[in-house]
């Protein structure tokens, strides 16, 4: 199969017949074998009726049901366990991504090499405020923290990717954002670009609000701080744990010397109490003695599979 396109939505009843018709036209015009993969993502329209009315007529179309909403990462992550395509694009279902994007995609992953392909708005109908301007400052960060400075939209939902791609990454939680990172660090390295018209909104209204931007530094960090110490966490821990242990070290030399010169000398010494690096001594002793213990527990944690994508499917076709 040439191409695999997964779609998750939520109450997106209006534009589905749209997108699928779109979509086939322009499979059908270049002679593309496809499949096109919904995820019903707890919906409580009639979403998943009209998928199934459209897997009727036309047997490339899929659908995945969740039993309730959990979010966009899951529906990508189930619907890149079931694709069969060399190349795997992902697109939203409110037709602001267009199908006619679809064959240069293609074309960039089979014929330029590239193992993912991300999208860019660089024209966008979306309020300046309170998406455009957090959307800009939000890249810039993502672009200095993943090294991947040739992209300016992280989180377009349209995207090509080598089927290899997909099926070495693993996406839980809100990291759908940060897809390009998780290649980069699985280890494919050709990440590219292209400029991609934004449409406005033709049916409903936006699913997500300004909190995602919170949460995506949030994860963005969570992300960084895994992808460089995930495996080996005590190097982060154990740094930390050391530095602290040393000044508690020094700190404490300082209050023996001190109290062994007055000994020596025979004069009065105050009370040890007295010093504030005896308490500067304590806390950091303390405190890197618990980033050692934590370190240790993060290491035993580390080697432990967790099973982060148990997602509950009522149906599917």
């Amino acid at each position: 199969m040439d191409i695999s396109i997964v779609i998750p939505l939520y109450n997106e009843a209006e534009s589905l017949p749209e997108l699928e018709a779109w979509i086939r036209r322009v499979m059908e015009a270049h002679g593309y074998s496809y499949e096109i993969i919904f995820v019903n993502d707890g919906s409580t329209d009639s979403s998943w009726e009209v998928i199934k009315q459209l897997q009727a007529a036309n047997p490339a179309v899929r659908g995945i049901k969740f039993r309730r909403n959990y979010g966009k990462s899951p529906g990508l992550q189930c619907g890149f366990e079931r694709t069969k395509g060399d190349v795997v694009i992902t697109m939203d279902a409110d037709l602001q991504d267009s199908p006619d994007e679809l064959p240069e995609l293609y074309r960039m992953i089979r014929e330029e090499g590239y193992d993912l392909v991300s999208g860019w708005k660089q024209k966008r109908y979306d309020p300046v405020l309170s998406k455009n301007l957090p959307s800009k400052l939000f890249n810039a960060t993502a672009r200095h923290l993943s090294g991947i400075h040739n992209l300016h939209d992280f989180n377009c939902g349209l995207k090509a990717y080598r089927a290899e791609v997909v099926k070495s990454i693993e996406i839980y939680n809100d990291m759908h954002r940060y897809i390009p990172y998780m290649a980069k660090v699985a280890g494919f390295s050709r990440i590219g670009e292209k400029v991609v018209q934004h449409q406005a909104r033709k049916y409903g209204e936006s699913k997500f609000g300004l909190s995602r931007f919170v949460n995506g530094y949030l994860d963005l960090i969570t992300l960084w701080f895994t992808s460089t110490f995930g495996r080996k966490p005590m190097h982060f821990f154990g740094l930390g744990g050391s530095l602290m242990f040393v000044i508690g070290f020094i700190a404490l030399l300082v209050v023996l010397g001190s109290k062994l010169f007055h000994i020596w000398t025979s004069t009065p010494a105050p009370l040890v109490t007295s010093r504030p690096y005896f308490f500067i001594a304590l806390t950091a002793m303390i405190i890197g003695t618990q980033l050692f213990l934590a370190g240790f527990v993060a290491e035993l944690l580390a080697r432990q599979s967790q099973d982060r994508n148990d997602y509950k499917i009522e149906e599917e076709l």
